[in-house]
């Protein structure tokens, strides 16, 4: 079991993070004196509408929480400088309608059973994912989806540290299935959560003696 800490977003965004017999979430809430603990923690998880001044109080600390092995999840767009060698780039002259989501680089597999077309349309047939803006990647990142214009949407880094960071333009990304997203944004979180786990618990055994 790996542990990961969710930070609050305030409006209920941990439900789509339930614990398993793989990995357990714990929450922690957004303070005046917000200055959580990551060393008990393999990944960190900040959702759609989290508190990005409060989330740069915090940068030295995730910089070294990166540094050590260890994942970061944000699935928001962050407006301070706190996420390692990515910045998100705020653009809204982009009509959402006109959005389309196409797959570019994928080494791990991890857009296996997603359908893309998913993310153009929500269950309810309004068009678009709620990301806002693109990602300027960090060199040597991968992008696994871009967009109709070849932005930066989705993207993997294992390069800016000895960790992983799996990002988005802000389109939210957890376990949506109870909304009968079965093979797209939930599916796409499954195989992130998947790869995650894989990836830190190969790193642990790498460290046991033989």
């Amino acid at each position: 079991m790996i542990k990961a800490l969710v930070v609050s977003n305030g409006i209920g965004g941990a439900a789509y993070y339930k614990s398993s017999d793989e990995i357990r979430y714990d929450l922690v809430e957004v303070t005046r004196d917000f200055d959580p603990d990551l060393t008990p923690y393999d990944l960190l998880v900040v959702p759609n509408g989290c508190d990005h001044v409060a989330m740069l109080k915090i940068r030295d600390q995730v910089r070294a929480f990166l540094d050590a092995g260890n994942a970061v999840l944000c699935c928001d767009g962050w407006f301070t400088n706190w996420v390692p060698g990515n910045r998100w780039i705020h653009d809204n002259s982009k009509a959402t309608k006109d959005v389309r989501h196409f797959a570019k680089t994928d080494r791990h597999d991890l857009l296996k059973g997603v359908d893309l077309t998913k993310f153009d349309f929500e269950p309810h047939g309004m068009s678009g994912w709620w990301a806002c803006g693109y990602i300027a990647a960090a060199p040597g990142a991968d992008v696994l989806i871009e967009d109709t214009w070849q932005r930066a949407i989705v993207v993997l880094d294992e390069t800016t540290t000895a960790g992983a960071i799996f990002l988005t333009a802000s389109g939210p990304l957890g376990d949506f299935s109870f909304y009968g997203d079965a093979d797209g944004i939930s599916q796409l979180f499954k195989n992130v959560l998947h790869f995650l786990i894989t990836r830190k618990t190969a790193s642990t055994q790498e460290l046991q003696p033989a």
